[in-house]
């Protein structure tokens, strides 16, 4: 493919503006600037944009280290998005995969394949996410077979799903859960008369987060990250 078209879709700028960027020298190829529109970009080259790295035309697929304080939407008028931690031409393309609260931190993902980002997102897929909690008082000692039987919130019917625990601390958890109920791990341990301080996600289906991202810090994933996220992990 021609740099130029290359630069033009994965950016998704103008043919116009993608050639400009090159001629100004302000596209690497394989660490080298590289001036010509009409240059050949071959399998697994590496095309950097002002310092950062520029994915291939087709669906994104983004790992993002979120930061407390900014909510999981593409827009809003009175709060800062998890997109605002992106290139303006990439945050265009792409939309959150499920949410994290504001107040929580950790793996989220970014995409901009509608297919795949409902697979991971869709009760009947079950996709596992593992959550780090720091809980106001030490646990109850039954929570491990509670929280596997399922446990019936507050104002609903229906109990959730099993989820696994593992203690780290008298109160500190890892969480696994298979459902994306609104404020479900939170609420989890309210069930159990408890009250959740820090919550952290580490991982979706079979992708952890990347230790070397540091908050608000992204990258994107490799084909077999891709299908990762798709496999559970126990």
């Amino acid at each position: 493919m021609r740099l130029e078209r290359f630069v033009s879709h994965a950016l998704g700028l103008p043919r116009r503006r993608a050639r400009e960027l090159i001629l100004s020298g302000e596209i690497a190829v394989d660490g080298e600037v590289e001036r010509r529109p009409a240059a050949r970009v071959g399998p697994g080259a590496t095309v950097n944009c002002r310092g950062e790295d520029v994915a291939p035309p087709g669906h994104l697929y983004l790992m993002l280290h979120k930061p407390c304080g900014l909510i999981s939407a593409t827009r809003d008028d009175r709060q800062a998005t998890v997109l605002s931690l992106l290139p303006e031409a990439l945050a265009r393309r792409v939309h959150p995969v499920g949410r994290l609260d504001k107040d929580t931190s950790g793996l989220l993902l970014l995409t901009s394949d509608g297919d795949w980002s409902h697979r991971v997102s869709s009760p009947r897929h079950a996709c596992r996410k593992v959550y780090r909690a720091t809980l106001a008082e030490p646990l109850v000692n039954d929570a491990e077979v509670r929280l596997a039987h399922g446990l019936v919130l507050r104002n609903e019917a229906r109990p959730t799903r099993p989820a696994t625990l593992q203690r780290l601390a008298p109160d500190a958890v890892l969480i696994g859960v298979t459902e994306g109920r609104y404020h479900l791990v939170r609420r989890l341990f309210a069930a159990l008369g408890n009250r959740v301080t820090t919550l952290h996600r580490e991982q979706v289906g079979g992708l952890v987060l990347d230790v070397a991202l540091q908050p608000g810090e992204w990258r994107h994933l490799d084909a077999d990250e891709v299908r990762r996220v798709l496999t559970s992990s126990e």
